[in-house]
């Protein structure tokens, strides 16, 4: 079982599912609720860093941008955070 399975298991006694990003568990760092639907939470830098191990940082950006973030899968399409580096 995932991290991210071992969270829903608690937080929701395994009555709901999530969607999660495919190969991203690494940046996985919550479950979020939108509208009372449960939500993964990803890492944005993370998802990059991890992209990057393929390909070039830069194509890694373009390519999370328009395939990860561009994509709406439904109302349980995952969040992915990013924050300001110094705070």
């Amino acid at each position: 079982m995932s991290k991210i399975d071992d969270m829903v298991l608690e937080l929701f006694d395994g009555d709901q599912q999530i969607l999660t990003a495919v190969g991203f568990d690494e940046a996985f760092v919550g479950i979020g609720v939108q509208f009372n639907t449960p939500v993964a939470v990803y890492d944005y830098v993370k998802c990059i860093d991890i992209l990057a191990e393929e390909m070039d940082y830069e194509d890694a950006i373009e390519f999370f941008e328009y395939n990860v973030i561009g994509a709406w899968v439904g109302e349980q399409t995952p969040i992915f955070l990013r924050y300001p580096e110094n705070s």
